[in-house]
Parts: C-alpha cells; sequence; structure tokens
C-alpha cells in the first residue's frame, strides 16, 4: 500500500505542474491572439498555442484517471468503498521530500524476520530433526508397561478362552527384519534435509539480492534526482529566456514550444524521480522485513566500527 501511496502523490505533484503549465498555455494564447490581432504575430502562432493547450489539457486528464485509479486500489487495500474514500490532493507542483537516511552497519540479522526466510530455517530445522526420528528407528524399543486383551478379531472366536493372550512385564521390540526399509527412511531424510538445506541458501541468496537491489535503487536514484533538479532549474531559466525573447520579436514561437516542453519534460520527471525514491526506500524496509533502529544498530556495533561509520558520513 505504502508504493501506491507514494505513487498517487507523484502523481499530484504531476498534476499540480501540469496544472500550472495549463494555465501558462492559456496566457499564451491570449498572448498569441493578442499580437495577431495587432499584426505583429501571425495565425500560425495561434494555432500552435491553442495545440499546446489541448495537448496539455489532454495530459492533464490522463494523469487524473490514473490518480483515481491509484486511490482506488488504496481504498480496496484498507478495505474501504472506493466510491466514498478520497484521499486530498497535494497541491504543490514542487514536490520534493526526502528519504530517510540510510544508516551504516545495517546487520544481516534484520533479514531472519523476512517470512520467507523464517519459513525456510523452519523448514530446515524440521528436516534435521525428522534424521534423528529416522536414525532411531534402527535401535531396539523397550515398552515397559504390561497389556492385556484378545489376539481374536473374529467376533465368533472374541470370547473363547483360546482368543485370550495375557502379556504381563516389559517387552522388546528389535528392528531385524525391517532394517531395508529404516535405511530407505534414514536416506530419504537425509535427503529432504539437503533439499531444504539448499532452499534456506537460496532464499538467504534472495534475501540479500533484494537488499543490495534497493541499495542500488537508492543510490543512484539520488545521483539521478540531483542531475534532475539542476535540469529543471535551466528548462525553466531556458523557457522564460524564450518567452522573452518571443515577446521582444527575436524569434518565433515555435521557441517558445520547444522550451516549455522541455521545462514540462524535466518537472514531470523530477516529481517521478521523488516518488520512484520513496518507493526505493519502502522497498529496503520490505526486503530487510521491516525497519531498522539506529540505536539498537549503534549499541551493538564494535567502538571501531562505529568510529569508521561516523567518519564516512
Amino acid at each position: 500500500m505504502a508504493q501506491n501511496y507514494f505513487a498517487l502523490r507523484s502523481l499530484d505533484a504531476e498534476i499540480a505542474t501540469v496544472a500550472g503549465t495549463v494555465d501558462l498555455r492559456k496566457e499564451q494564447v491570449k498572448l498569441t491572439q493578442t499580437r495577431y490581432d495587432g499584426g505583429i504575430g501571425s495565425e500560425l502562432e495561434v494555432a500552435q498555442a491553442q495545440t499546446e493547450l489541448a495537448t496539455t489539457e489532454a495530459e492533464l486528464a490522463a494523469l487524473q484517471q490514473r490518480r483515481d485509479e491509484l486511490e482506488n486500489a488504496i481504498a480496496i487495500l484498507v478495505g474501504e468503498n472506493p466510491t466514498t474514500f478520497k484521499l486530498a490532493a497535494f497541491t504543490a507542483p514542487n514536490w520534493n521530500p526526502q528519504p530517510p537516511q540510510i544508516p551504516a552497519g545495517l546487520p544481516s540479522d534484520l533479514l531472519e524476520r523476512r517470512p520467507d526466510v523464517a519459513t525456510a530455517e523452519r523448514q530446515l530445522a524440521s528436516s534435521n530433526a525428522k534424521i534423528g526420528v529416522a536414525k532411531a528407528a534402527f535401535f531396539p524399543v523397550l515398552t515397559l508397561t504390561g497389556s492385556g486383551g484378545y489376539l481374536s478379531g473374529d467376533v465368533d472366536t472374541l470370547f473363547n478362552w483360546n482368543s485370550h493372550t495375557w502379556s504381563i512385564g516389559p517387552s522388546l521390540s528389535l528392528p531385524i527384519f525391517a532394517g531395508g526399509r529404516n535405511r530407505a527412511n534414514y536416506h530419504r531424510a537425509q535427503a529432504a534435509f539437503a533439499e531444504a538445506a539448499a532452499v534456506y541458501r537460496q532464499q538467504v541468496l534472495v534475501a540479500f539480492g533484494d537488499v543490495e537491489d534497493s541499495l542500488s535503487d537508492i543510490r543512484h536514484l539520488a545521483d539521478q534526482a540531483n542531475a534532475q533538479e539542476r535540469a529543471v532549474k535551466n528548462a525553466q531559466h531556458a523557457a522564460d529566456l524564450a518567452l522573452d525573447r518571443y515577446r521582444s520579436g527575436i524569434v518565433s514561437y515555435i521557441e517558445v514550444v520547444d522550451a516549455n516542453r522541455d521545462a514540462l519534460s524535466a518537472e514531470r520527471a523530477n516529481a517521478q524521480l521523488a516518488g520512484q525514491r520513496l518507493i526505493a526506500t519502502v522497498q529496503l524496509i520490505k526486503a530487510l522485513g521491516g525497519g531498522w533502529d539506529d540505536r539498537k544498530i549503534y549499541a551493538s556495533a564494535s567502538p571501531a566500527r562505529f568510529q569508521s561509520s561516523a567518519e564516512n558520513r
């Protein structure tokens, strides 16, 4: 559900950005129309401005449709009626929350909380216990209690005296004629243990792989977000310059269109990256089987390791 929530918030930022662009496109339509009416601009520029306005409005409608789908998905996850469940829209266009800091020295013991790893570990322990059970079948079984009853299972002879048997005292059972079966059961238990060990080892490797993928995503998305921030600033500056040049009559309106498209694409990509960074953090928490406690991590760390982690910050 957290992934859907952050995806929805990312869409909110995109919607806010595109909605602001729609307002800008409307102003540009008025500007081109005014220049055309004054004999400065051309009808082509008016048509281009109107096309950009309609295209942006279509993009806004598509984003709102996607938001409704995510909102309905969240409602189903929390057990609410999608018709009445509503999440207030996030209207700030420059939405760029920072994910939580990942502490250094996360212990691998955290992976033991994962349900798949815990299940594989319990299955391994069960298979190991079954080897002991199969091995115990080779040894004699001594019954220390007495028994009394009837040998015959036939109803007609059930009460005949010959069918009576009485055994007082301990009895001994020797697995002389079951040696082959016991040996086969023992080998089967050993094979099942080997299989469970392989499954457990594979599951642990999968857990480590999930953590490594999440950490890699967080690291590279942070670098990508920093670069995208610079792209947004430069694209917006270029769009402002293109509009000023158009108002001064230096360039045609097509340059304004291209600059505005680049700025809108950069801002939408920035909002998407913000959501992806939060989702990557959620994936790390999921891969670890839960969150982490910085105090417990630092308390269990050695002094040299703690000093090394502090110096790397």
